[in-house]
């Protein structure tokens, strides 16, 4: 959505495109800025948050946010790795642990969640459409420790949150073949006193 300078390349997502023409726009920029190459890895940690039950005034709004910001997402990236990863390459996208049961607070985040984890195994099925030994797994945090979480929750119990770098850690190991979880692996990250566990879904 905006500029990162440290980026060797930026596409800006146009915001306000249609589902199609997001994706339209980005595998067309992928491709130039590409130019044949194979990309070894795609990562996807797109997403937000907005609660909400049925009764909400902001049901159906929170619902469409939610929907753009992790399955859009999700899927334009799978796009991305179907026609840009090489053989043996991975997919990362970015589920809930919240998400594995109902949310009645948070229905919509729940739901977008929940397609997300669908997605993954539709994706490392056989006809999923990934590249030849391609990995795809998803990550099920509960609470990422980001600069965000820490403004809005500044009393919270930061002990049982997930540090960035340990996700960064372990998509660097995904991309030079270490420790690669089953194809389709839901992983909860469980972070206790500091310590976090990969759990499979």
């Amino acid at each position: 959505m905006k500029e990162n300078d440290q980026a060797d390349a930026n596409i800006i997502v146009p915001i306000d495109a249609s589902w199609q023409e997001q994706e339209d726009q980005i595998l067309a920029q992928i491709k130039d800025i590409l130019k044949g190459e194979k990309l070894d890895g795609v990562v996807c940690v797109a997403g937000g948050w907005a609660g909400g039950n049925a009764a909400s005034k902001d049901f159906v709004k929170n619902s469409d946010l939610m929907w753009k910001q992790s399955v859009w997402s999700s899927v334009i990236a799978s796009s991305v790795a179907a026609h840009h990863l090489k053989e043996g390459g991975f997919l990362t996208l970015t589920g809930a642990k919240p998400a594995l049961t109902g949310t009645p607070g948070m229905i919509g985040y729940g739901m977008a969640k929940a397609a997300v984890h669908q997605l993954t195994k539709s994706l490392a099925s056989e006809e999923g459409g990934l590249p030849k030994d391609a990995l795809v797994a998803t990550i099920l945090p509960i609470t990422l420790d980001t600069p965000m979480n820490r403004k809005w929750m500044p009393k919270a119990d930061t002990s049982t949150w997930t540090p960035l770098e340990f996700v960064a850690e372990l998509f660097v190991k995904w991309g030079q073949n270490q420790e690669r979880p089953e194809n389709g692996s839901l992983l909860q990250l469980v972070t206790k006193a500091n310590k976090t566990e990969l759990i499979t879904a």
